[in-house]
């Protein structure tokens, strides 16, 4: 496996997997690997024939009072955890590569971008789009690869392919969680061992809504209840409890299509967030 950290010698590396035509997956990820991402490399492998990821934590989608200087960083156990899951090559840029003196482009999705989580960290996801595009442009993968628990950045970031004509294949992973059901998450390191017990809280909310809507209950019944649940076992700061339509995510007062639960909170300090398809 070969660990890539100057842009400038990006490209022959690049140039070096495709020598014979072979079809490139792209993972890109902040670190921090678990479960969840090498979910990610495992269908890559299976998608294309050489599989590049990226480890970058990104500041411009950090807000002012969120967690950047305290994201975990590991890289040393990140590139152990991928050469062992079959990845061919590791771009680490540093933010003066992808962001050099003068840097002046953001990218940003309307519509899509704007509920939810938009609303929650505004400019959040200016930076996801930026970056990401920034990424997709540099390595032009056949394909790339995104987990279905950040559902709304993934979202964004088929709009953004699709709107910039990148001819790339977006293609979302579902969710990997531990056995009692919370969404795995790099951020998860942050919970205590009372936190982390109560979390649960959230996926456990998240299919009973689920259950109860499919049942025919009223949704805004329904997502009170859940809300209520989630104060119940300690989360507080909600910033949502919402139903919504899976392909547009404009919000759903009735279950008439295909569509997605969401939630987003915060147990202790720990911004968490999930989701189910329904």
């Amino acid at each position: 496996m070969q660990i890539i950290r100057d842009l400038a010698v990006l490209p022959a590396a690049l140039d070096a997997l495709r020598g014979n035509g072979e079809r490139i997956a792209l993972v890109p990820t902040m670190g921090a690997l678990h479960a969840g991402h090498m979910a990610l490399m495992t269908e890559a492998k299976r998608l294309a024939d050489k599989v590049v990821t990226t480890i970058f934590v990104n500041p411009l989608q950090f807000g002012a009072n969120e967690d950047l200087d305290r994201y975990p960083r590991r890289e040393a156990e990140d590139a152990a955890m991928l050469e062992a899951g079959g990845c061919d090559l590791v771009w680490m840029p540093s933010a003066e590569q992808l962001y050099p003196p003068g840097f002046a482009t953001t990218i940003s999705v309307a519509g899509i971008s704007e509920l939810w989580d938009g609303a929650a960290r505004p400019g959040h996801f200016d930076g996801v789009a930026t970056v990401v595009a920034k990424l997709l442009i540099a390595v032009m993968p056949h394909v790339a690869l995104f987990g279905e628990k950040d559902y709304q950045q993934l979202a964004v970031i088929r709009q953004l392919v699709a709107d910039l004509g990148l001819g790339i294949e977006v293609v979302g992973v579902p969710i990997v969680r531990d056995a009692d059901g919370l969404a795995l998450s790099s951020r998860n390191a942050y919970l205590t061992p009372e936190e982390r017990r109560r979390a649960v809280a959230m996926p456990q909310s998240l299919i009973a809504a689920r259950d109860a809507i499919q049942s025919g209950e009223a949704v805004d019944a329904v997502l009170a209840r859940a809300r209520a649940t989630l104060e119940a076992a300690g989360f507080s700061a909600i910033d949502y409890v919402a139903l919504c339509d899976a392909a547009t995510l404009e919000p759903l007062v009735t279950l008439d299509r295909p569509a997605r639960l969401a939630a987003a909170a915060k147990m202790g300090t720990t911004r968490l967030i999930d989701n189910l398809a329904v």
